[in-house]
């Protein structure tokens, strides 16, 4: 996720979201509670989180095209290499950027009533030279798994499972952003894509009182502990992002933030579902909130061992139920 000028738009966002509250206009919805000391219903999906999270951030670490291009492209052997294994077909998108060459990764599985239609999950797997375990290799794992787990359920849409690179600065809100080369290359060829879902950073989660930061102001109206997750969506993606909310709190016991907000608000496109906006297709972004929560935010901190596996397992049951709600039942 970018830095740079992402306090300053995140705040602008905060403050419209708090006036979206008050105004209950805009879609709040937040499920209290906690998912801490129940039992682990998904203890293999737990450790496959954490084996794919020490593979790249562990492992691998910084990837980037630039210091760190080594790494990149041993994330690209690594995800493609998974999601071949799963019987996906894999294509690559090469494009040029800074003097050599980016490549975003896609798995493909063929709808099998409305194959011209299609539902997207993507992360982005470069980092701002840090390992990245919460930015973002805990949004690569999700896509990995979730991947797995419906690899073997019929579909009615065709399922896209993207891995995008170069989201991270210097190429974030350029025209060598990943997604934005992904997306625009779907639009031209007038795909008809019915959903996107973006996972970033999802990885880092805290059951103590005040873990969970806000603006100035804004603490005394909100939960005080980082320990749900946020999705967040425009006005054109409300729908969807009500849709999947539904489905979420049904299969998951995960608490869940779902706002919407004009996209002409500072904030809300800060990172690939902006691509999807762009391009005209409904998107939404699933966060833990980045550095309101995670005090490890692009530093050399930010590792394998600081993530909630547990918590993680418990996302992708509601967005596992989700993601098969939006492709539509297959035969």
């Amino acid at each position: 996720m970018p830095s740079p000028k992402y306090v300053l738009n995140l705040v602008l966002f905060s403050i419209a979201a708090y006036a979206a509250v008050k105004a209950t206009t805009f879609g709040w919805h937040f499920r209290r509670g906690s998912f801490q000391g129940r039992p682990a219903r998904s203890p293999e999906i737990q450790d496959e989180l954490e084996k794919h999270v020490a593979r790249l951030a562990g492992e691998i670490g910084a990837r980037d095209i630039y210091r760190n291009n080594p790494g990149l492209k041993a994330a690209q052997d690594y995800i493609a290499a998974e999601l071949k294994s799963y019987g996906y077909k894999v294509e690559f998108q090469d494009y040029p950027a800074a003097g050599t060459t980016a490549r975003n990764i896609t798995g493909v599985k063929t709808g099998t009533v409305t194959p011209e239609e299609s539902i997207v999950l993507g992360a982005h797997y470069d980092t701002c030279a840090n390992p990245g375990a919460d930015d973002n290799a805990s949004g690569v794992a999700a896509m990995l798994s979730l991947a797995r787990l419906t690899a073997k359920t019929p579909a009615a849409r065709t399922l896209k499972f993207v891995a995008f690179t170069n989201e991270e600065p210097p190429f974030f809100r350029t025209e060598d952003m990943g997604s934005l080369v992904w997306a625009r290359a779907a639009a031209a060829r007038k795909e008809k894509i019915k959903a996107v879902i973006v996972l970033e950073m999802i990885g880092y989660y805290s059951e103590q009182p005040r873990s969970q930061k806000y603006p100035p102001l804004l603490g005394p109206f909100n939960p005080n502990k980082g320990n749900f997750i946020a999705q967040i969506s425009n006005f054109k993606s409300r729908a969807l992002a009500r849709s999947i909310d539904a489905e979420f709190k049904k299969n998951s016991g995960l608490p869940i933030v779902t706002l919407a907000l004009p996209s002409i608000i500072p904030g809300v496109d800060f990172s690939d579902h902006k691509s999807f906006w762009v391009a005209g297709y409904p998107a939404v972004m699933f966060t833990d909130t980045a550095f309101y929560r995670n005090a490890n935010y692009h530093r050399g901190t930010d590792m394998p061992e600081t993530l909630n596996y547990e918590y993680m397992a418990e996302l992708i049951e509601g967005l596992r139920a989700a993601l098969l709600a939006q492709a539509g039942q297959g035969r």
